[in-house]
């Protein structure tokens, strides 16, 4: 039996929102994570985050968007859309250090252990890295299982 994969982010934890079975491993895929976001998973995975230079970039324009008068959400899918950020992070996806970390995820699953990938972005108003992870995931584990 697989375990399930699911996803969530770091607020619905903090606040008792995610609805995830009781025994999830909580999968962070932070780049860069916050001494708070640690207490909130059980590990964190950062060569499964961004790279830190797809990021820098991304703040810099969302910021100057928030400047020119774009609210949060607005501003945020925007330098999404405008930096090709999902092209650019599937294919950080295909490097060796992101696949080694996937594949170690997966062999979790196969045991039968349920994950949860946890990042910052409540996907509900933002675009999100952690949908993009989940999804090729998803097809490896498709691909490995025929």
């Amino acid at each position: 039996m697989t375990g399930d994969l699911l996803d969530t982010y770091v607020a619905a934890l903090q606040h008792d929102l995610a609805d995830l079975p009781p025994e999830t491993r909580l999968v962070g895929v932070v780049r860069s994570p916050t001494s708070w976001f640690h207490g909130s998973v059980d590990e964190n995975r950062p060569e499964l985050g961004p790279p830190r230079e797809l990021l820098d970039e991304f703040a810099e324009r969302e910021e100057g968007l928030k400047l020119d008068g774009l609210c949060d959400e607005g501003a945020h899918n925007a330098a999404w859309e405008e930096l090709d950020f999902e092209r650019r992070y599937r294919d950080h996806l295909d490097t060796d250090a992101a696949r080694t970390e996937m594949d170690a995820l997966l062999a979790r699953l196969a045991d039968g252990e349920d994950v949860a990938l946890v990042c910052f972005e409540n996907t509900d108003q933002k675009r999100c890295h952690r949908t993009i992870l989940r999804e090729k995931l998803v097809r490896r584990r498709d691909e490995k299982n025929g």
